[in-house]
Parts: C-alpha cells; sequence; structure tokens
C-alpha cells in the first residue's frame, strides 16, 4: 500500500454556538474543545487528560474514534494543523496561522482568510516534501504518496453552507444532527449574507472573499492545502463530506481543474437534505461512499451513527475508504471501533465535561 498521509484540519468559529447548528459536542462550551480533542484521539488514542471525550447531545461519540480504529488496522500517517483551535491541544501540529472563526452572523468572520490561504499552500509543499514527520513520533518520516485533507470544526457545515452560497454554487450541506436543520442553517446564512452585503454568487472567482465574509479558517487553510498540493502535482482526495466539497468548490474557484476524489460516508451519500452527490458532479469530484455496516451491529455508538447521528469528519470517510481497499473486512472495523469506544468511555466517560452514551435506551 502506498504511503498516506492524511492531514487534519482543525479549528473552531464562534457560529458553532449558535442554538442547534451542531452535535459536535454536548454544548457550546465543549464544542470548543472538540477540535482539540479530535487530533489526540486519531494521533494518540484517546483525549489528553484534561480534554472531554467529544460526545454530541444525544450521545454519539465523535468520529474521531472511528479514524483511529481504522488506523489502528492500517497503517496511515496523520499530520495536525492548527487552522485556529481555541483551546491548546497536547498532540503537535502545524500552524496555519489562524485564529478562532468569527460568527458568520456578522461581516468579515475570517478578516485574515487570504493569508490562511497562502499559508495552506505553503503546507501542502512543506508535507508533500517529506519536510513533515507525522504527529505520531513512533512513525518514520518522509514525502507521502499521497494526501488526505480532512476537518475538524464544529459548526462547519453552516459555514460551509455560507461559502458555497456566496460562490454561487449548490447551496446543499449535511449535519452532524440526525435531522439536519436546514431551515435554521439558511437563516443564520442569510443573516450573514445581509451584515457582509453579498448576494449568492457575489463572491464566486473570489475564494478568498467567500471565506473571509462567509466561512471558517479551517475552509482556509484546507483550501491552501488543496491548491497548494495540485501545483505541485501530489495525489490528493478530500477525506469528508460537504465540508470538503465546499474545499473543492473553493479550489475550483481559485482555478484547480484537475479531477479530485470526494472519499465519504455512506450516512452522508444518503442524506436526502445533503445531496453530496449532485454537489460532487457540479465541482467534477469523483464520489467515493464507504458503508461501515454499521446498522448490523447491536453496539450503541454505531447504532447512533446508522441512524444519521454524526455521519461524517475528522476523515471519517477516507479512513474507511482506506480500511477497505487494504482489504480490512468491515466487521473487523467495527470490533475495533466497538472496543476502543468502550475503552475510551471507561477513561474518560466521567471526566471533566464528559457524559455517559446513551442511545435509546442504552448507556456505556
Amino acid at each position: 500500500m502506498s504511503r498516506v498521509s492524511l492531514v487534519v484540519v482543525a479549528g473552531t468559529t464562534e457560529t458553532a454556538a449558535i442554538d442547534g447548528i451542531s452535535a459536535a459536542g454536548a454544548d457550546p462550551t465543549l464544542r470548543r474543545h472538540t477540535p482539540s480533542a479530535d487530533l489526540e484521539i486519531v494521533t494518540d488514542g484517546r483525549p489528553a487528560a484534561d480534554s472531554p471525550l467529544p460526545i454530541s447531545p444525544s450521545g454519539s461519540p465523535t468520529p474521531a474514534v472511528i479514524t483511529r480504529a481504522v488506523r489502528e488496522l492500517v497503517d496511515f500517517d496523520v499530520v495536525g494543523v492548527d487552522a485556529g483551535l481555541a483551546v491548546p491541544t497536547a498532540t503537535p501540529t502545524r500552524d496555519a496561522c489562524a485564529e478562532p472563526g468569527g460568527d458568520v452572523r456578522n461581516p468579515k468572520p475570517v478578516p485574515d482568510a487570504a493569508a490562511i490561504l497562502d499559508r495552506g499552500r505553503e503546507l501542502a509543499g512543506e508535507i508533500a516534501s517529506g519536510e513533515v514527520a507525522a504527529t505520531d513520533h513512533e512513525r518514520g518520516s518522509g514525502p507521502p504518496d499521497e494526501l488526505l485533507i480532512a476537518e475538524t470544526i464544529p459548526g462547519g457545515t453552516t459555514t460551509a453552507l455560507g461559502t458555497l452560497t456566496a460562490l454561487g454554487e449548490r447551496p446543499s450541506v449535511s449535519s452532524s444532527l440526525a435531522a439536519n436543520p436546514v431551515e435554521r442553517k439558511q437563516r443564520v446564512v442569510d443573516e450573514g449574507l445581509a451584515a457582509s452585503g453579498l448576494a449568492p454568487g457575489d463572491a464566486a472567482g473570489d475564494p478568498a472573499s467567500a471565506v473571509r465574509r462567509m466561512g471558517d479558517p479551517v475552509l482556509a487553510a484546507a483550501t491552501g492545502l488543496l491548491v497548494g498540493a495540485a501545483a505541485a502535482d501530489v495525489d490528493v482526495a478530500l477525506a469528508g463530506g460537504t465540508q470538503l466539497a465546499a474545499v473543492a468548490a473553493l479550489a475550483r474557484h481559485a482555478g484547480v481543474d484537475r479531477r479530485l476524489p470526494l472519499a465519504t460516508t455512506s450516512f452522508v451519500a444518503d442524506d436526502p437534505t445533503a445531496d453530496v452527490a449532485g454537489l460532487a458532479a457540479d465541482l467534477d469530484l469523483a464520489l467515493l461512499a464507504t458503508d461501515p455496516g454499521f446498522d448490523g451491529s447491536d453496539h450503541p455508538a454505531m447504532r447512533a451513527y446508522a441512524r444519521g447521528e454524526v455521519k461524517e469528519g475528522v476523515g471519517m470517510g477516507g479512513a474507511l475508504a482506506l480500511a477497505d481497499r487494504a482489504g480490512v473486512p468491515a466487521a473487523t472495523v467495527r470490533e475495533r471501533v466497538a472496543s476502543l469506544t468502550d475503552r475510551l468511555v471507561a477513561e474518560h466517560g466521567s471526566g471533566a465535561g464528559a457524559q455517559d452514551i446513551e442511545v435509546e435506551g442504552d448507556r456505556l
């Protein structure tokens, strides 16, 4: 198998504090910790001692658990990128020189978007050349054969919706909630457009403006990484759902015209409110949706995923695609997800800000 580096771009935005927007953490305060803990789980196998285990309000664990479970079965490197973390993470990261994003309902939630895009391009060159080692110190360094770009940012589907609208692209995104709050997100985006003096499509051809006025810092850094990797002629794929499709849209408006893979989960692909297939077709993305068969499990966490909780994030779809490519049976992935989830809940279930996982009467 070729050498693969999963680049997880992590950040925060005040948009995530809007009521009913995100399930990436039990409440707005804990959501500020989620991206930092996600990086720790993927790289180290557990959150740091002072990090809460990210769990949705209804009890579904972070998709970082699935990505980590696959990483324990398939050999790939991880590089973390700090693109506006509100809380420091215990794992080493590369700095995208970004501050946490503001509320998308206000003008210019990412005032330094252009600089973050430029920094993302620089990081792409450093990672592709092997100058950036994997964050797991047990792994060696060297140039990867393929980059997978992923994200973790609560509230990110709402800022993706705003960015797609500003670009004039299909305004279609998924959600970490089982029932996609489409109307609520649209109201938030409409307020943001009015505050920024934008009509749909006004930022077409100007990705920095679209992110500066309607996006988040993770979109800026991930777009810079994609543009930089394309310029260096590095094999690159997008590991995620509609947020990564928004990154592809920004890259298209920056002039990237090569065909790009989008590796997501069946949970996103089967979400009729997201229409990721239509968005992928618009943007000439090769859509790959992997089904881990969680609906066949009696484990409460996997049953929550199968009902549409969380759906994607932290490179989950890309990791599942790597497992499939490596010939790892889906049943083996499910077993590892179950054991890892049980261990993390046992270690962190009563930690600071953590909660028990309760799903339809079942408790872990």
